[in-house]
């Protein structure tokens, strides 16, 4: 039995905006309904339709004119299927591997020069767990995000980790299936060990240089996929 995916609200919200604009044959330039009729129409909380909209935005189906409204952007390339064209969705990885690696970058020296012994212990113990599947040939996608949260957790910065945590449906593209595949950055795994071993080592130089080295890494995965 195949394992059954998580599915975020946003994803959801998503799916049915693409619906909303294949049903009314909006075209490229037509606005969409309020933010507040969005809200009423789809029966869901703000925080959700942003999310759903910033993501939307980014993979090129709408975009946000501030004070205007939200408009079509481009209805040739999709099919509103609720699948992503390949390059789109390479070039939206891409994207938010940029803000991963200014803002998850700086979370792993803070942790390096922060991380309690008991977040040591965490991130220990989770590496275990990681081991244990990556050996077992199961799904290591969940761990993996749990290993990154942690190091996020062990900044010390409850605004970073706030940040990080308001783009959190974005982020986890990395872990939930990217391009189709749940298991494209498996090759990363080696990186997770010599960034923990920095961070247990509290030495924030060589946390970054491990870090950027994965994030080199995936956007070399991203780009030759």
């Amino acid at each position: 039995m195949g394992k059954i995916r998580k599915v975020n609200v946003h994803e959801l919200v998503a799916k049915e905006i693409q619906s909303y604009i294949e049903d009314k044959a909006l075209q490229e330039g037509d606005k969409l309904p309020s933010m507040e009729e969005m809200v009423r129409m789809f029966g869901v909380g703000r925080s959700s339709l942003r999310e759903a909209i910033r993501y939307l935005e980014a993979v090129d189906i709408v975009r946000v004119e501030n004070g205007k409204g939200i408009y079509v952007r481009d209805v040739h390339s999709f099919r509103f299927t609720g699948k992503v064209k390949i390059e789109n969705e390479k070039r939206f990885l891409l994207n938010v591997l940029d803000v991963r690696r200014a803002l998850e970058g700086k979370a792993v020296v803070l942790a390096a020069g922060r991380a309690t012994p008991k977040q040591i212990e965490d991130l220990t113990q989770c590496l275990d767990e990681y081991r244990a599947l990556k050996e077992a040939g199961k799904d290591t996608s969940q761990i993996d995000l749990a290993f990154h949260r942690l190091v996020i957790k062990a900044s010390g910065n409850a605004i970073l980790e706030s940040v990080l945590q308001s783009i959190s449906g974005l982020y986890e593209k990395f872990f939930n299936e990217p391009l189709g595949d749940e298991r494209l950055f498996d090759e990363t795994y080696p990186f997770h060990i010599t960034i923990y071993e920095a961070i247990a080592d509290h030495d924030p130089k060589r946390a970054e240089q491990e870090f950027n080295r994965m994030m080199d890494s995936i956007e070399e995965i991203i780009k030759l996929y």
